[in-house]
């Protein structure tokens, strides 16, 4: 698809974001954030409650007690890099879970924005789960060699910034996903589409990024971003 250089704009992008925050209560759209909400709730609780216990254990078994001052140390480290790996895994995870509450929002969205003439045309929760995971997977392999990259002396000096940029890219597939699974567009033609608009995609992608690592409120940009999503899908197609 050709996509229009005024949608493919950062700044459009990251304002479809933004459009997508302010629609997040909307009326008609609370009924449909509930279940996400409390997935992505129970999962970052569990998350931070199991790394708490295991860090905990970890800190008393190899820590000895007269290092005991220590803590004020690493208790600030621990919850850094729980956000961190809560970024990159337990979003992943909690989209994986939340995939088929996430379709019937990206539906509602453009059914409101639309006037309320158009149809859901919702994917079976099957069909929508099994995207996720094919996507997933897409993710999951070229992450592993990025990651080798940390360890690499020369070359870790570039990996943050090739993993911010891949963390865009993966957070644009993954929300721009919900709405395209609804018009019948399916992963390998999601991927071509995203690179078609790529300066609009990581964009958006960033800013998306950006927001799942703010502890608390990271549990409202995802279905902000899946509303966003929509819209901008809606422009795309508009336009293109």
């Amino acid at each position: 698809m050709i996509v229009a250089k005024k949608i493919n704009n950062p700044l459009v992008a990251v304002g479809y974001f933004f459009k997508g925050l302010g629609l997040l209560m909307h009326p008609e759209l609370r009924a449909f954030l509930l279940m996400p909400l409390l997935i992505n709730l129970g999962v970052y609780a569990v998350a931070l409650a199991l790394g708490y216990h295991y860090i905990n254990s970890l800190i008393h078994q190899f820590i000895p007690a007269w290092l005991s001052w220590l803590d004020w140390v690493l208790w600030p480290l621990f919850f850094i890099c729980f956000f961190i790996a809560g970024f990159f895994t337990f979003t992943v995870m909690a989209n994986i879970l939340a995939a088929p509450f996430y379709g019937k929002l990206a539906a509602k969205t453009l059914a409101l924005v639309s006037g309320g003439d158009t149809v859901m045309a919702e994917q079976p929760i099957a069909k929508v789960m099994a995207a996720e995971l094919q996507r997933v997977l897409y993710l999951g392999t070229r992450a592993l060699p990025l990651l080798v990259l940390f360890m690499i002396p020369g070359l870790n000096i570039v990996a943050p910034f090739l993993w911010a940029l891949f963390g865009a890219w993966g957070m644009a597939l993954e929300y721009l996903a919900f709405p395209l699974e609804n018009a019948g567009v399916l992963f390998p033609e999601q991927k071509q589409l995203a690179k078609d608009m790529r300066l609009g995609a990581l964009s958006f992608g960033g800013i998306t990024m950006m927001g799942l690592t703010l502890p608390v409120v990271n549990i409202l940009i995802a279905p902000a971003a899946v509303i966003g999503a929509t819209l901008y899908v809606k422009a795309v197609q508009e336009n293109g």
